[in-house]
């Protein structure tokens, strides 16, 4: 299944991707949150679709579309997961997965706008996999780990390095502004990709190519990924773990290349679409 949220930020419903149509799913009465995975959403979800596919109402052209999953009680994200991407910003690999975090309210869909934050002048961008959890997850077994995977999406890992590399303390300040997670189009359920490890991402600036990569080349695999953070926190259904992202980030180019207002990122990963977000600078409300 290809699970959608649709409307105004903040008040979006839920929907569903079927042979490329999108569907209203609102009678199924829940949104995709904690409550929905934790208590075996998917299988009663598919059931309601089963019953109820004559009757669904397609969603009108243009309806604005959030994240696929509700705001989750933590995004997790992995940092220099491809060598490639180590490389190029003179990092040496991990022997071990970076952990931070994204606030969780820096979820938008993943057409919204990013704004650029106040003071900011190294704005870059990220096209990572995300992995959304099906289930509690608490010290979990490598050979096992696979088996909480919800399903998968698109993410834009936006990061402001000055606020991230310069300002010292964690990686997070630079990671968590309003905005900076731009996720969907929509959720892949686990069963809609083949070979998560065998998938293309790609990222364009204003039309030219930025990153170009494959999950084939992560340094630490989903598998570990999920077991690894399982060891140091409680995964709950629909968290989301950012896998990292590959070679072509702003902050690697000599001189280095940031976003400005104006600008337009594009991106996609095989089997989980694509998305367009425009830059927009900070204005006080």
């Amino acid at each position: 299944m290809k699970l959608i949220r649709y409307g105004a930020a903040g008040k979006e419903k839920t929907g569903l991707i079927i042979d490329d149509i999108k569907y209203d799913t609102s009678a199924f009465g829940e949104d995709y949150n904690e409550a929905f995975f934790e208590n075996d959403g998917l299988n009663r979800l598919q059931q309601f679709i089963s019953t109820n596919k004559g009757n669904l109402t397609k969603i009108a052209d243009g309806e604005r579309l959030g994240s696929p999953v509700a705001r989750p009680s933590k995004i997790v994200c992995i940092g220099l997961n491809y060598k490639d991407h180590a490389e190029e910003t003179n990092a040496p690999l991990p022997k071990e997965p970076i952990l931070f975090f994204k606030s969780t309210t820096a979820l938008v869909g993943p057409n919204d706008d990013i704004i650029i934050p106040k003071n900011s002048v190294k704005t870059d961008w990220e096209v990572e996999l995300a992995v959304v959890i099906g289930k509690k997850a608490s010290y979990v077994d490598e050979s096992e780990a696979m088996d909480y995977v919800a399903g998968y999406a698109l993410h834009n890992d936006v990061s402001e390095r000055e606020f991230q590399l310069e300002r010292n303390g964690t990686w997070d300040k630079g990671k968590g502004c309003d905005t900076f997670a731009p996720i969907g189009p929509f959720l892949a359920t686990a069963d809609e990709i083949k070979d998560v490890h065998n998938l293309r991402l790609w990222l364009t600036l204003n039309g030219k190519t930025m990153q170009d990569g494959s999950t084939s080349n992560l340094i630490f695999n989903i598998a570990y990924l999920i077991s690894y953070t399982s060891q140091f926190m409680t995964l709950l259904p629909g968290d989301i773990i950012s896998t990292g992202t590959p070679a072509g980030v702003g902050l690697g180019f000599k001189p280095p290349l940031y976003l400005k207002p104006g600008d337009v990122v594009e991106l996609g990963i095989d089997g989980l679409g694509e998305a367009r977000q425009v830059l927009k600078a900070y204005e006080k409300n």
